[in-house]
């Protein structure tokens, strides 16, 4: 574990109501969330950088799993969005005085423990925002930001320019990082079915729900 105070943030939409883009039964979709999940989950817990993680969410599925990887839950009432489920998550680590936050999305699912080790060394000063953007550039799949509170976040918005953009004007040193398991993230059935060419095992357990 680092010597720095490092939290994970792990926002997660209602499974029932995640993922509508991907065209599948409410069954499968729910299915296939928990699964990438599940796998977020593993990586964080195996990269031995975090000492804590916080799932926020209202789904009472997701906030089980996390219990299974030792996470903090933070129930999400009103579920207005990324942001808020952030900001829930940066009180708690602002109040418990950690260092640096990372920020990791539910369906990054090919996401292993050497990337996030990977993103957490190539952090700079005392002050810095780095962002691994999504594969098609226009969205923020991880976010590493030390301190805690050096900005909000800004998901939603073609984000990844917004959090560059904002972490120059809060005097923060600010980066993009290209780590391609991470750049991966699941929105429709195009994404998917790029996840199903990967050799990884969570890419065989997807498959078995998608073409089920």
């Amino acid at each position: 574990m680092s010597k720095f105070r490092v939290g994970a943030i792990v926002p997660v939409k209602t499974f029932s109501r995640a993922k509508t883009r991907l065209n599948l039964s409410e069954e499968k979709t729910e299915q296939i969330c928990s699964i990438m999940l599940e796998s977020v989950l593993s990586a964080i817990s195996q990269s031995n950088v975090m000492e804590e993680t916080v799932i926020v969410s209202k789904d009472e599925f997701a906030l089980n799993m996390g219990k299974k990887f030792g996470a903090i839950q933070v129930y999400d009432q009103e579920e207005l969005g990324v942001n808020n489920a952030v900001m829930l998550g940066d009180r708690y680590f602002a109040k418990e005085d950690f260092d640096l936050t990372i920020v990791f999305p539910q369906d990054i699912p090919l996401i292993q423990p050497e990337d996030i080790r990977m993103l957490f060394e190539m952090k700079g000063s005392n002050r810095c925002v780095l962002v691994v953007p999504s594969r098609t550039f226009d969205g923020t799949n991880a976010l590493l930001r030390m301190p805690v509170d050096v900005m909000e976040t800004h998901y939603d918005e073609d984000s990844y320019k917004i959090h560059l953009n904002t972490a120059e004007k809060k005097n923060a040193t600010s980066a993009l990082i290209l780590i391609p398991r991470i750049m991966l993230d699941v929105d429709d059935q195009a994404d998917l079915r790029l996840v199903l060419t990967r050799d990884l095992p969570v890419s065989k357990s997807l498959e078995s729900v998608f073409k089920s």
